[in-house]
C-alpha cells in the first residue's frame, strides 16, 4: 500500500538533509555543463566537497544537442581518455577526429558526479555572490522558477572556499562579480565579455589556456572562459571543454595543496 503522505515526506526530508549539508562547500560549481561536470569529478577524486546549482532542470548544457540537434559531438585525440575513463564508447572518425554518442557523453559524466558524491542542485540558479575581504566567498541562490515567474522570493546563501563560474556562454557569475560586487578582475585590460566568431581550432586551444582564476575565489572554465575574455567558440567539438574543466579542478587543487 502506498501513502502520499510517506512519498513527499522522504522528497522533503532528503532534500532538506542535502542542502543543509551543502549550505557549505570547498568548491561551488555554478552551471552543470562539461566543463563544469569534469572540474566537479576531478576535484571530488581528491575527497574535496563540491556542490553544482545549475538553472535548468537538465544537466549537459549544450552537449545534449551536439550539432544543430544532430546529437553527435566530436572529441579530439588530446580529450579522448578523458571521456573512454568515464566509460564513452569514441569511434574514430579521421585522425584527431573522434565521435561520441552526446545523450552518451552528458548521462555518463552526470553519474560519474553522482558516483564521486557530488551534489547537483537543478532549478537553482545563482542571483549574486558573497563578497568576503575582497575575495569571492559564496552563492546566493534562489529557485530558476521565480525568476521566469517574476515572483519576488528572497534567496539563501552558500558559503564556498572557491567559486567556478562554468555558466557557458553568459559567464553569468563573472558579470555579476563585475556589476554588483564591483571587484577588480586580475586582467582587467584582457577581459571584454563579448565570445567572437566561431573558430573551432583557435578556440579549442584558447579555452585551456584562459581557464583561470579572475579573482579572488573566482574562476571561470569552459564557454564561460572564452565569453570572458572574448574568445572564439567552436561549436560541437567538446575537447576543450573537458580540458577546460579538469584544468580548473588542477588549479583549485593547488590552492589546497598549498
Amino acid at each position: 500500500m502506498l501513502e502520499e503522505k510517506i512519498i513527499s515526506q522522504a522528497i522533503i526530508e532528503k532534500f532538506y538533509k542535502k542542502l543543509l549539508d551543502n549550505l557549505e562547500v570547498d568548491i561551488a560549481i555554478c552551471g552543470a555543463g562539461p566543463s563544469g561536470l569534469i572540474c566537479a569529478i576531478e576535484l571530488a577524486k581528491e575527497g574535496r566537497k563540491v556542490a553544482i546549482f545549475e538553472r535548468k532542470l537538465s544537466i549537459g548544457g549544450g552537449m545534449w544537442a551536439g550539432g544543430m540537434f544532430f546529437n553527435e559531438i566530436v572529441v579530439e585525440k588530446t580529450s579522448e581518455k578523458l571521456l573512454k575513463d568515464l566509460g564513452v564508447r569514441l569511434e574514430k572518425y579521421k585522425e584527431n577526429y573522434f565521435v561520441a554518442d552526446a545523450v552518451e557523453c552528458v548521462c555518463a559524466l552526470g553519474l560519474e558526479a553522482k558516483r564521486r558524491g557530488v551534489n547537483i542542485f537543478n532549478g537553482i540558479e545563482v542571483e549574486d555572490v558573497l563578497v568576503r575581504k575582497n575575495r569571492v566567498s559564496g552563492l546566493v541562490i534562489n529557485w530558476s522558477a521565480a525568476r521566469i515567474a517574476g515572483l519576488h522570493v528572497d534567496p539563501l546563501s552558500v558559503k564556498a572556499k572557491f567559486v567556478v563560474d562554468a555558466t557557458g556562454h553568459d559567464a553569468y557569475v563573472a558579470r555579476i562579480v563585475k556589476e554588483k560586487a564591483r571587484m577588480k578582475f586580475k586582467k582587467e585590460k584582457e577581459i571584454v565579455f563579448k565570445e567572437s566568431s566561431l573558430w573551432a581550432e583557435k578556440g579549442e586551444k584558447l579555452v585551456e589556456k584562459y581557464t583561470q582564476e579572475i579573482c579572488k575565489g573566482l574562476f571561470v572554465c569552459g564557454m564561460a572562459a572564452n565569453s570572458v575574455f572574448g574568445l572564439p567558440r567552436m561549436g560541437p567539438i567538446f575537447g576543450g571543454m573537458l580540458l577546460s574543466g579538469k584544468k580548473c579542478a588542477c588549479l583549485i587543487s593547488s590552492f589546497f595543496k598549498k
